[in-house]
């Protein structure tokens, strides 16, 4: 995929909604009580193609130690907009610099059965981006092509039964790396709305 391709079908495709069963899922929760959180989904444009930059959680965390996710992380009252959460949490995980950063449009909300919030933005990232990880968040980052990322033969879907409701498991294996949970759910939903085929 290369960087126009994502452009355009970013642009001119409307963002599809998360899965159903997902949706339902968390139907009965109250929306006051959700906490607001935002991730980036940063993409890299390379020389061969979009590749698109993922975090290794530190494994000494109390919630989610050594999954893969995006770089992102709580809303703060100090942020201007959940685009800056996502925007600062990049730059305190893996020190990417704002003005290494350009923001192309967010995906809707999500909600998890932790009670979050959270808003996906995507993004086109300088190439010569500087990684500074944070070791208190952060074990380490990888980057995974666009044209196996957002393939949807490489998206393998699984069911599990949570409180008594089928719930969708959404991941993708890619070398060492085991994609699944939130960040599974997130990339099923830009596969829909990128539509890419290798």
């Amino acid at each position: 995929m290369t960087r126009d391709q994502l452009l355009r079908q970013f642009s001119l495709t409307t963002p599809s909604q998360y899965h159903a069963d997902s949706l339902r899922r968390i139907a009965h929760l109250n929306k006051q009580s959700l906490r607001k959180a935002a991730v980036l989904i940063p993409c890299i444009d390379r020389p061969d193609g979009i590749y698109v930059l993922f975090t290794k959680r530190a494994s000494h965390l109390k919630h989610h130690a050594g999954e893969v996710s995006f770089p992102g992380g709580k809303y703060e009252l100090f942020d201007r907009s959940l685009a800056d959460t996502a925007l600062r949490e990049t730059n305190e995980e893996v020190g990417v610099l704002t003005n290494q950063i350009q923001l192309l449009g967010q995906l809707p909300s999500l909600v998890t059965v932790s009670q979050f919030e959270i808003t996906p933005f995507v993004a086109l990232v300088k190439q010569d981006y500087r990684c500074v990880i944070d070791p208190n968040e952060v074990d380490s980052v990888f980057e995974v092509p666009a044209n196996y990322l957002f393939n949807p033969q490489n998206l393998h879907t699984s069911t599990m039964i949570l409180r008594g409701n089928q719930h969708p498991i959404f991941s993708i294996h890619y070398q060492k790396y085991f994609i699944w949970g939130v960040t599974g759910q997130i990339i099923q939903s830009l596969q829909n709305q990128l539509q890419f085929k290798p």
